[in-house]
């Protein structure tokens, strides 16, 4: 009895720490994020090959022509690159991938950056070429290679192009406004997996004039027997480059008036983006219904110095429950055109200007004392080594927008691995620009629905 009495005030104050703990990790300031298929995941993509990847007899949409009713529907499928090109093929591990993969996203981040602040001050790359300047043929047919420039490029629409159809897999990018694919004759175009489309074959295929709309609205455009032509750059000094093996082009998702929404009159787009690193596939969407009660809704903000990109008015994050300290105005868009925020599908890792990435870190890492860290990785500064567990609890991120609406974020869209040696980082990262852009990783596994009608993103 002694003996008993003698340790029941140390029993008693271990169960009141297991209590409080319990009940401190059941609400919902803590998420959990399953490392084990996580590293999985990295594994199996490199056991994959081409002939276990995907076919081209899967469903294919036919795009509409400018002139479709914008009420008319349409739904094209999407699939992350390392569903059509196995990684086996260019990189020995997830890490080479991975660096890879930032490296690209770098470029992209740079590309973005750059084209704001030419609209911002009033310039165009045009005045770097003016259009009263000849331009060769030779100047439009630039060496297709590497896809550095156009950044990450990670997911692909399947679409019909031409009448009788033609397959083609492109890029899509809400980035850009130019849709353009490789054609015949071409002297130096990039590999893709499907032979390079011939406007010969189509029946529907007709050069635009340089007196049409869309001609007079290119940045860089010439003329040519009559016919338009037109200049693409990406930002990094080499010219319509930056697509993967496997894409015939890129698919411009943009606000601006030569978009492939604006251009087939829709009133809403939506895509939902699998897990780069899955073999499964989702949808791009046009005119479709818009999401459920159980959303996030935020507005498009429109920046009257350019109109490829969509603003969305974010107001914070959270981290744990609780709201991140960050100065007010810090992601608006000023007068002059400068900051704010926008999603971009082609943008894989969020980032944020310097003042706000170090307050949201700092709030997670104070949350993250108890796990083990591990060395920076690239463009990530917060690293952790979950190579001994299974599973790990880790603190909730959620973004805030206007009206009170929070997006709780999976614990898997902001700690990523980086190897398959369980090497996790925190997935968001600083810019010196004013300008913060909502990235694919972030928003992976969501539905994010365009309502260009009432101005309006919708996540669910």
């Amino acid at each position: 009895m002694a003996m008993a009495s003698r340790y029941s005030p140390l029993i008693l104050h271990f169960i009141t720490l297991s209590l409080l703990l319990s009940s401190s990790l059941s609400d919902d300031t803590f998420n959990s994020l399953d490392v084990s298929a996580s590293i999985r995941s990295t594994l199996d993509l490199f056991s994959l090959h081409d002939e276990q990847l995907l076919q081209n007899d899967e469903q294919t949409a036919v795009l509409p022509s400018a002139s479709a009713s914008s009420s008319s529907s349409l739904s094209v499928e999407i699939h992350p690159r390392v569903k059509i090109y196995a990684p086996v093929h260019t990189h020995d591990d997830y890490k080479s991938l991975t660096e890879s993969r930032l490296a690209r996203d770098s470029a992209r981040v740079k590309s973005l950056l750059s084209k704001a602040e030419l609209a911002i001050r009033g310039m165009s790359r045009a005045d770097f070429n003016p259009v009263d300047t000849p331009l060769r043929s030779q100047d439009l047919q630039a060496p297709l290679s590497s896809g550095a420039s156009q950044g990450s490029g990670e997911y692909f629409s399947r679409v019909g192009v031409g009448s009788p159809a033609k397959e083609y897999f492109m890029v899509i990018d809400t980035g850009s406004d130019v849709s353009w694919l490789q054609c015949q004759p071409c002297s130096d175009c990039y590999k893709q997996s499907d032979p390079v489309f011939n406007p010969t074959s189509s029946s529907s295929y007709a050069p635009l004039s340089c007196s049409t709309r869309q001609c007079r609205s290119l940045e860089i455009g010439a003329c040519r027997n009559g016919a338009c032509l037109y200049q693409v750059s990406y930002g990094d000094g080499h010219d319509n480059e930056g697509l993967f093996v496997g894409a015939a082009g890129l698919l411009g998702l943009g606000g601006g008036p030569l978009s492939m929404p604006s251009q087939i009159k829709a009133t809403s787009f939506s895509y939902c983006l699998v897990d780069r690193d899955s073999r499964k596939s989702s949808t791009l969407e046009f005119n479709s219904a818009k999401p459920g009660s159980n959303s996030v809704t935020a507005p498009i903000l429109r920046n009257s110095k350019l109109d490829t990109f969509y603003y969305v008015g974010l107001t914070g994050f959270s981290v744990g429950g609780r709201p991140v300290s960050i100065p007010p105005g810090t992601f608006a868009v000023d007068e002059a055109g400068s900051g704010g925020v926008i999603v971009d599908s082609g943008t894989a890792v969020t980032r944020l200007p310097s003042q706000a990435y170090t307050s949201l870190r700092d709030a997670f890492t104070r949350l993250t004392r108890h796990l083990k860290p591990a060395q920076s990785f690239a463009i990530f500064d917060t690293c952790y080594d979950f190579s001994s567990l299974s599973s790990v609890t880790v603190p909730t991120v959620a973004m805030n927008f206007a009206a009170g609406q929070k997006l709780e974020l999976p614990a898997k869209n902001y700690l990523i691995p980086v190897d398959s040696d369980g090497t996790f980082c925190f997935a968001f990262a600083e810019t010196t620009s004013s300008m913060s852009i909502i990235g694919n990783v972030q928003q992976q596994g969501t539905r994010v629905h365009y309502d260009l009608a009432k101005s309006q993103v919708t996540f669910s």
